[in-house]
């Protein structure tokens, strides 16, 4: 009987190990196609064609809708309204601040001709603060081509409105989508979020390159007016307190109307949270806006994180089954996989981040891409499942 006990107990480990070796290089496989033709595709063979000089000077509106943004506004004004561009407005939409900000506008609006402005008092009931205060701003833009950013973002260089529109003036493209960082500093959460942030927007534009477009993020983004009327303004979106940016990418960008500027001058770079409940709240409404993208872009996003998932927690429980049964072989051809996808990874990292950041220093890639599975599968399910979030 203890014979049979033990025979039985060798065939069972070996059909798990079968079953195992099998999903394994399943999810192997999806983890190469995503990371070396989806991703790889902005960092090995992406060129940029977008230049920053031009011959069709197309008027452009910058909206910026600001809450209580008194000292943001002053730092970002001087550079909005210094772009080295020869036909555009910058309009402040005041919404609802109480910190000085409409005296600090009305002073500035003195010493800046192209500086803008209309103040919201109050926010309808049934609508959403952010996405009524755009729509305000919007309706009252001078000019058909609109560059939306934040209070807290500073673009990189006088080239920004050059760059970031020239798909819509120069290719009549009605989305153009623009990378954004955080600001660097120190300690483990800055890093998280440099990483992070960098992964989303590899994500969205590697999409957009492969013409299947699914969010963009309001700090740098730009479509036109006319469109934006056309659509009736958020139609759809207004009981979504998030979503003014990705949501609206997701419901009408296409591959044939959406472009992605990929230079390092023309990203913006935020201020970044500073403690950790402050940047799990941010993501919580990011990941709440993520339940009302459209079910094909849910499935394309989930499938990667889902086999990012299988690969580390199969790779893991392989190399304990292995290393008990001694079974060294086997062993180390796990572990040079697991090796072998982690350089794969880093160089696509470091590749992409010098495209759209000039910089490419990535050397904490694969720790933080462990760190991503706790937080994409737990903040992403609070985020997904809650009922309610803010802007402001």
């Amino acid at each position: 009987m203890l014979k049979l006990l033990l025979y039985l107990s060798v065939k069972l480990m070996g059909m798990l190990l079968d079953i195992l070796w099998i999903v394994f290089l399943l999810v192997l496989g999806v983890q190469l196609f995503y990371i070396l033709i989806i991703f790889g595709r902005i960092s090995f063979f992406y060129r940029n064609k977008i230049s920053s000089s031009q011959n069709n000077y197309e008027g452009v509106t910058v909206i910026v809708a600001a809450h209580n943004e008194k000292e943001n506004l002053r730092k970002l004004i001087p550079i909005l309204c210094g772009q080295d561009y020869p036909n555009f407005d910058v309009m402040i939409i005041n919404d609802r601040s109480n910190d000085g900000t409409r005296a600090l506008l009305e002073e500035m609006m003195s010493h800046y001709p192209k500086l803008r402005t209309v103040t919201v008092k109050y926010t309808p009931n049934h609508v959403t603060s952010k996405k009524y205060a755009l729509t305000l701003g919007i309706k009252v833009a001078k000019n058909d081509v609109l560059l939306l950013t934040d209070a807290d973002c500073l673009p990189q260089s006088d080239k920004w409105i050059r760059l970031m529109t020239a798909p819509i003036r120069q290719e009549n493209k009605i989305f153009a989508l623009g990378f954004s960082q955080y600001s660097k500093g120190k300690g483990i959460l800055n890093k998280w979020i440099q990483f992070e942030t960098l992964w989303t927007g590899l994500q969205y534009i590697s999409f957009a390159l492969w013409k299947s477009p699914f969010m963009g993020v309001g700090r740098n983004l730009s479509y036109r007016k006319s469109f934006f009327m056309e659509q009736k303004a958020f139609k759809g979106l207004w009981h979504i307190e998030c979503g003014d940016d990705d949501l609206f990418v997701n419901q009408y960008a296409t591959g044939s109307n959406t472009a992605v500027v990929v230079d390092p001058e023309s990203i913006t770079i935020s201020t970044p949270k500073t403690s950790w409940g402050a940047y799990f709240r941010q993501k919580k409404r990011h990941f709440h806006a993520g339940k009302y993208y459209k079910s094909a872009d849910k499935q394309k996003i989930g499938l990667y994180s889902f086999s990012h998932l299988l690969f580390w927690t199969i790779g893991f429980s392989l190399l304990v089954i292995l290393g008990i049964e001694q079974i060294w072989e086997q062993f180390a051809i796990i572990l040079g996989i697991i090796i072998v996808r982690s350089i794969l990874l880093t160089s696509v990292f470091t590749s992409a981040r010098k495209k759209l950041e000039g910089k490419s220093s990535m050397f904490w890639t694969s720790f933080f891409d462990l760190m991503y599975i706790a937080y994409f599968w737990i903040v992403g399910a609070f985020g997904y499942q809650s009922k309610k979030v803010r802007w402001k």
